[in-house]
């Protein structure tokens, strides 16, 4: 039959709209409906109150809410506790160490003017030098018409009084980087040089050659980097954990099995302003004597710090949940009651881990099983809670009240609790017959 009265089709309209009504206020009455503004009544604010260690209370929030489970579900995911104690620190620290040229024996070789390499006496890198020894030839415009100004200028003042203009000629050839030794053999020859010899700063290694013959050079190129590695410097890179125990003068024993020398002790020289931030470790440097040359540098070891004994707070490592950008722990409130808490954590052992702040001695945590109370507890503080929590006297009840399939009982479920604003709901009669069916 098709509806063409206006005002039929209007009764069919509101009586459909007052059905929907009726629907939505059944559903917000029972709490099933997602929207209901009773859903999720019951969830912990995410904001606790975290116990300072000198007997306060600071408030911290913590993306995680305090979350409350049944004990079956404790039992079934096996939760573990302990308890926050006190231990005496005495393992010692290890370190990944590396051999490194001594950075105020390294020597940069440039040409004070510009040139062509025309003559090379180091050919190899890695070939040990002497102090003075020739690395390389040089012809120069700038210096060749130098020293024949300065020869000009020194025949002028042969036959008069001694002028200014000479010394001021051989002031500028020093300035250009030619020694006394060569200022003086071109005045007994009388001839200017043609090629300008470099020599080595210091006896060592090159670790560097920076140019073949005919390269054009200035006084930006680097020609060679020559270093004495009688002795060098060791760095360790020490974890940020561990470092307060290492100090300036703590001792160490370093270990270099591939360079076949005997371990030995050293001391702490310096430590590092900055960390790494690729490792997030710091750089520990110790000064070494390398008369035999067997530590290379580019080697690797290992550095084994010894630490003073010092009292501390541990907790086992599986406690600790890391977000990496905080660590947080599960304090025990009350009977199945867990709070996160922020915790500053120290050296990290295989077992155990120190903690610096965020505990004190005696304090119940969890042990194992976390990551399931942690999940819980993030899902608390974003609002996906549902209206009752997990262990509470609710879904106990209903959980005992449940009887097994096959037998026959009367089920009687709890009152439910008054709706704010709504007035206390009328009683669901038990149902009839066996259950089950």
């Amino acid at each position: 039959m098709k509806l063409k009265d206006p005002r039929t089709i209007a009764v069919v309209m509101s009586s459909a709209l007052v059905l929907l009504i009726g629907v939505l206020v059944v559903q917000h009455l029972r709490h099933g409906w997602p929207f209901s503004l009773h859903h999720g009544i019951g969830v912990t604010l995410p904001t606790t109150r975290v116990a300072a260690r000198d007997g306060g209370s600071t408030p911290t929030t913590h993306p995680r809410a305090e979350v409350e489970i049944a004990q079956e579900q404790l039992d079934a995911i096996g939760v573990r506790f302990e308890k926050v104690r006190q231990e005496t620190l005495s393992e010692p620290i290890r370190a990944v160490a590396t051999v490194v040229p001594d950075e105020s024996r390294v020597s940069h070789v440039h040409t004070r003017v510009s040139g062509w390499i025309e003559r090379l006496q180091v050919n190899t890198t890695g070939e040990r030098v002497r102090a003075g020894q020739p690395l390389a030839g040089i012809f120069s415009q700038e210096l060749l018409a130098s020293q024949t100004e300065y020869l000009s200028a020194r025949r002028a003042a042969a036959t008069g009084p001694r002028s200014a203009v000479v010394e001021g000629s051989r002031s500028r050839l020093k300035v250009l980087g030619m020694t006394d030794g060569e200022i003086r053999a071109i005045e007994e020859s009388g001839e200017p040089r043609r090629l300008v010899t470099v020599t080595a700063p210091r006896s060592g290694v090159v670790l560097h050659r920076g140019i073949s013959v005919g390269t054009a050079v200035d006084p930006s190129t680097e020609i060679v980097t020559v270093a004495d590695l009688s002795r060098v410097w060791v760095l360790a890179e020490v974890s940020e954990g561990d470092i307060p125990s290492v100090q300036i003068g703590t001792p160490a024993r370093l270990e270099f099995p591939a360079s076949g020398r005997e371990p030995f002790e050293e001391r702490v020289e310096f430590l590092y302003p900055t960390l790494s931030e690729r490792t997030r470790t710091l750089r520990v440097r110790f000064m070494v004597e390398n008369r035999s040359g067997t530590l290379r540098p580019g080697i690797y070891g290992s550095a084994t710090f010894r630490v003073e004994p010092r009292p501390t707070l541990t907790v086992s490592r599986d406690a600790i949940v890391d977000t990496g950008s905080t660590q947080h722990v599960f304090v025990v409130a009350g009977e199945r009651r867990f709070i996160p808490r922020t915790v500053t954590l120290g050296t990290r052992f295989d077992q155990r881990v120190e903690v610096r702040e965020g505990l004190a001695e005696g304090d119940s945590i969890v042990a194992s099983g976390v990551f399931l109370i942690d999940s819980e507890s993030r899902l608390r503080a974003s609002g996906g809670g549902t209206g009752h929590a997990h262990g509470s006297s609710k879904q106990e009840s209903r959980g005992t009240d449940r009887e097994a399939p096959g037998k026959s009982q009367q089920v009687t479920p709890p009152p439910r609790q008054p709706d704010a604003g709504h007035g206390a709901q009328p009683p669901v009669p038990p149902p009839s017959g066996h259950a089950g069916h």
